[in-house]
């Protein structure tokens, strides 16, 4: 079965400018290996992001994303800290 396509929100886009390169090459293999070939491989989240998925990236980032399977899309929502920060 084909992977996956992977898109980004314009919200994602401006995270990943922000990251560093060690974390944005970090980026690249995570959604290689994990969302692409299992989108329900993340951690699924409750409350107001109920519906999303999220994988760390590194201590205090992580990519929040959701799955559309009639499209076999998953869109990256966020791709940086969820404190704030």
């Amino acid at each position: 079965m084909k992977p996956y396509a992977v898109r980004f929100t314009k919200e994602a886009v401006k995270d990943v400018k922000k990251l560093s390169l060690r974390l944005r090459r970090k980026l690249r293999e995570i959604l290689a290996a994990d969302p692409a070939t299992d989108p329900f491989s993340g951690k699924k989240l409750v409350g107001d992001l109920t519906g999303f998925y999220s994988i760390r990236l590194s201590r205090k980032d992580r990519i929040v994303f959701s799955v559309d399977e009639a499209t076999r899309t998953i869109f990256i929502h966020r791709a940086r800290t969820h404190y704030g920060e």
